[in-house]
């Protein structure tokens, strides 16, 4: 943890070394370092993504930093970049809720303390400012729940106003090992997700579903109640969680996308991808071709290992010859030329065929066939 406000300030710049550009470009506008960022440096972990707080026009220091700036005025957000690291910048505000689940109605706020008391977790809930000395800005006790390894929420309607913040105490709680509190549990399992717009919800599910620890931040979930996992969903995105760790599957579908179908559902039909495995690689490419990366995963999960073999090997056979090597050997344009490409790859496929001249012959035959 930070010590005194000597090293802070020395730990802030080795993490951060823009900030002297901060500095100098906010003059006597207060800024400060908020959010993740202090989170991640008091823990002592690798850089995060760097959010500053300015009270004032968010805008305007944006502009002053160069690049090219983003500027969201629902929000009172501006983002600019600073070499290559993205700098989002936003306005110290309070926020209001019309209702359970909706979106805030923003105002601006007159100090630190009011910005940071809207926040979801204490530990959420510190801020550092750009100046010469650095000092922690904690109202809300957050360096001593890092250090209890605790959740805790700032008030007593915080998962009633924004039921995802259920969802991000499941990702720190994955991801660090926390523990929600007592009364921080109650609310967590009082959220009602239902009263958040589809969009909003999919959006912070798949923000979790992203993490390293995205399986357990799921269990997590279906422990306190927030989410009903499909049937056995928990134990298939387990798997495609594995299965994503190796070749030939690592990398092949968006990781987040399939856990959070696979957990939750509507999880689409494999049957015809599972059973027997097919009797050649042109069997196999019928089965296979055409379906989406997220199902070829499920069911690869659920057993269909010949999907190995379809997605390292058979998926990446082509012909050397095109439609049109076809057209200029006297196949008139329409389906022969389709059916005889067809055949040849097939015939690929199953080890029949090998060269251009062999391909030709056999699609040119297939594409005759039935010619009046």
């Amino acid at each position: 943890m930070p010590g005194s406000p000597e090293r802070l300030t020395r730990l802030l710049e080795e993490a951060y070394p823009e900030l002297s550009v901060v500095r100098e470009a906010a003059g006597d506008v207060p800024v400060f370092v908020v959010g993740g960022a202090v989170r991640d440096l008091l823990l002592g972990r690798d850089r995060a993504d760097l959010d500053l707080l300015v009270i004032g026009d968010p805008a305007a220091l944006a502009s002053r930093l160069g690049g090219d700036v983003v500027h969201h005025e629902r929000f009172a957000t501006a983002a600019a970049m600073l070499g290559e690291h993205r700098v989002d910048i936003a306005m110290a505000r309070t926020e209001a809720y019309s209702h359970p689940g909706a979106l805030p109605d923003v105002e601006p706020a007159p100090d630190i303390e009011a910005d940071l008391s809207r926040r979801d977790f204490t530990i959420n809930a510190m801020a550092i400012p750009v100046s010469e000395r650095a000092a922690l800005v904690d109202p809300h006790g957050g360096l001593a729940d890092l250090e209890a390894g605790v959740l805790r929420v700032l008030h007593g309607r915080s998962l009633a106003d924004d039921p995802t913040r259920a969802i991000r105490a499941a990702r720190y709680a994955a991801r660090f090992g926390f523990v929600p509190e007592t009364q921080t549990l109650a609310q967590i399992e009082a959220a009602d997700l239902g009263s958040v717009s589809a969009d909003r919800r999919e959006a912070e599910l798949l923000r979790l579903t992203a993490e390293p620890m995205a399986v357990r931040a799921l269990e997590l979930l279906a422990e306190w109640g927030v989410i009903d996992p499909a049937g056995d969903g928990l134990e298939l995105a387990a798997g495609l969680d594995e299965l994503f760790s190796a070749a030939p599957w690592a990398g092949f579908v968006r990781r987040d996308r399939a856990l959070l179908v696979a957990a939750l559902g509507p999880q689409p039909d494999v049957s015809e991808l599972l059973g027997p495995a097919p009797t050649s690689p042109s069997a196999g490419v019928a089965r296979a071709a055409g379906r989406d990366a997220v199902e070829l995963a499920l069911a690869r999960a659920q057993g269909a290992a010949w999907l190995d073999r379809y997605l390292r090997d058979w998926s990446r056979v082509s012909l050397e010859i095109r439609g049109d090597d076809l057209i200029a050997a006297g196949v008139p344009q329409g389906p022969a030329v389709g059916r005889g490409l067809d055949a040849a790859l097939r015939r690929k496929l199953d080890g029949e065929l090998d060269g251009r001249e062999a391909e030709l012959g056999a699609a040119l035959e297939a594409a005759r066939q039935g010619a009046t």
